[in-house]
């Protein structure tokens, strides 16, 4: 119910921006994020945005990657600067409301060195 897109090949030090929206209806959206996942690690948190607009960024991005919101759109922004090629991974969305999540299919980045 979530689409991801914007992800691509870029080099290091380039900017990409990555964009999430529902494709149906979905209510009392608490917390928007991005995750990503690289191969043969974990999926790990990069950024999310509540509501209210209160930010939270993995350390390894701070400076560099910033998450906006449209709560009118449903929509998830994550703007991509100073891309290094350890930012190489799988980025999905997620939409949190009180009773489950929703994950987007991912969309990959690949910064080459």
């Amino acid at each position: 119910q979530l689409q991801a897109f914007g992800g691509g090949l870029v080099q290091a030090g380039g900017s990409l921006r990555l964009s999430c929206a529902a494709s149906g209806a979905i209510f009392s959206i608490r917390v928007m994020g991005w995750y990503r996942q690289a191969p043969g690690k974990q999926r790990e948190l990069v950024a999310q945005i509540t509501r209210d607009g209160v930010t939270n960024y993995a350390d390894f991005v701070k400076g560099r990657f910033t998450i906006s919101r449209d709560n009118a759109k449903n929509t998830v922004d994550l703007q991509m600067n100073s891309l290094k090629p350890e930012d190489t991974a799988v980025y999905y969305c997620k939409f949190a409301i009180p009773w489950r999540e929703y994950w987007g299919q991912g969309t990959q980045v690949t910064v080459s060195s």
